[in-house]
C-alpha cells in the first residue's frame, strides 16, 4: 500500500480494529478513514453505499463484526447470521462498485467444520458439519470468504480472506455473557484474586485444546498480506501451537498469582475439541508470530489489573 493511499478499516473501534490502525500509525500510514456504527450503520446499504461513494476508500480492511464466546453465539443466533451477513456483503459489493483496490477480510478459525483433522488447513473449508454451538457465525463468515472469492473471479476485484486464530489484546470484551474464553478467564481469575474468592468456576471438562495470537501479531500479518497476498484462497494466521482450557486457566493464574482452586464444570459446553491452525502457507510468505503467550499475557494483565469490574 501506498503511504498516501486512503484506507478504511471498518471496525475501527474493537480489538481487530484498532489493533490494524495502531500498526497502520506505526509504519506512517495517515490518511485513514473510520466510521462508528452510529455514523454508518454496516448492515445498511444505503449508508454503506453512501459512505463509499463519498470517501473512495483505496483499500478497505473489513474487521467489523459481531462477534462473541459459546454463550453469546449460540443465545443470538440469529443476530450472528443476520447482522454479519449484511455488514460483509454491503461493505465488499460497495468495494466492487468503488474500485476499491484491494479488500482483506477477517474470517475465523470456526468456519472448519467440528471433527476437522488437525491441525486446520486452509483445504479443509466446507468438508464437514459445523460446530452448532457457533453456527450461525460460522455460516456468515463463510459467506464473506466465497464473496471475496467470486467477486474476483467474477469481476476481477483483488479480495482476499485471512482466517484468524482465537485473539486476545487490548480492547477485548469482558462481558462474561459475551467474551470468548481467554478474556473470561482473565476477569474470573482477578476477580477472584482481589475478592479472596478461594475457587475459580470454568466452563466445560478444561480439556477442549485452543490456539492463542496476541491482536497485535494479526495485525501485523493482515498488513503483511495486504503487501505480499493477492490470490484466491483464504490464508490462516495463528501461532501453530495450542494450549488446554486447563493448562491456560493456570497459566493466567500464574500471572495473576492467584493461589487458590479452580474447579471445571463439565455440565457446561465445550465447544469444539481442538482447533489448531495450520499455518505453514503463511509461514511459508515469510510471516511468523513474535508475541509468546505467557508474554502476551502479561502484556494483557497489566491493562486488566486497572479495570474496575462491575458484581
Amino acid at each position: 500500500m501506498e503511504k498516501n493511499a486512503k484506507i478504511f478499516v471498518a471496525g475501527h473501534k474493537g480489538m481487530v480494529g484498532s489493533a490494524i490502525i495502531r500498526k497502520l500509525d506505526q509504519l506512517g500510514y495517515r490518511n485513514i478513514i473510520t466510521r462508528s456504527s452510529n455514523e454508518v450503520d454496516l448492515r445498511s446499504q444505503q449508508q454503506v453505499f453512501s459512505f463509499f461513494e463519498q470517501e473512495k476508500p483505496d483499500y478497505v480492511f473489513l474487521a467489523a463484526a459481531k462477534v462473541g464466546g459459546i454463550y453469546a453465539n449460540n443465545t443470538y443466533r440469529a443476530e450472528f447470521l443476520y447482522d454479519n451477513l449484511m455488514m460483509e456483503a454491503n461493505v465488499i459489493h460497495a468495494s466492487y462498485l468503488n474500485k476499491v483496490k484491494k479488500l482483506l477480510f477477517l474470517g475465523s478459525s470456526c468456519i472448519y467444520p467440528r471433527m476437522a483433522p488437525q491441525p486446520l488447513k486452509e483445504s479443509y473449508l466446507l468438508t464437514g458439519t459445523l460446530e452448532y454451538t457457533n453456527e450461525p457465525y460460522a455460516i456468515a463468515k463463510i459467506a464473506g470468504i466465497k464473496l471475496c472469492e467470486n467477486y474476483r473471479l467474477q469481476y476481477g476485484c483483488n479480495f482476499i480472506s485471512v482466517m484468524p486464530t482465537n485473539l486476545y489484546g487490548p480492547n477485548d470484551n469482558y462481558d462474561l455473557a459475551k467474551s470468548h474464553v481467554l478474556p473470561a478467564l482473565l476477569r474470573k481469575i482477578h476477580t477472584a484474586k482481589i475478592k479472596g474468592i478461594p475457587v475459580v468456576e470454568v466452563w466445560g471438562s478444561g480439556t477442549p485444546l485452543r490456539e492463542f495470537l496476541h491482536v497485535d501479531d494479526l495485525a501485523d500479518a493482515c498488513l503483511f498480506l495486504m503487501d505480499k497476498y493477492n490470490e484466491a484462497e483464504l490464508v490462516n494466521i495463528g501461532t501453530g501451537t495450542d494450549i488446554s482450557i486447563k493448562d491456560l486457566a493456570l497459566l493466567i493464574m500464574k500471572v495473576a498469582q492467584y493461589k487458590e482452586e479452580i474447579k471445571f464444570d463439565s455440565t457446561k459446553p465445550d465447544g469444539t475439541p481442538r482447533k489448531l491452525m495450520d499455518v505453514s502457507k503463511l509461514m511459508a510468505l515469510g510471516w511468523s508470530p513474535k508475541i509468546t503467550l505467557e508474554e502476551g499475557i502479561k502484556m494483557v494483565y497489566a491493562d486488566v489489573e486497572k479495570m474496575n469490574f462491575a458484581d
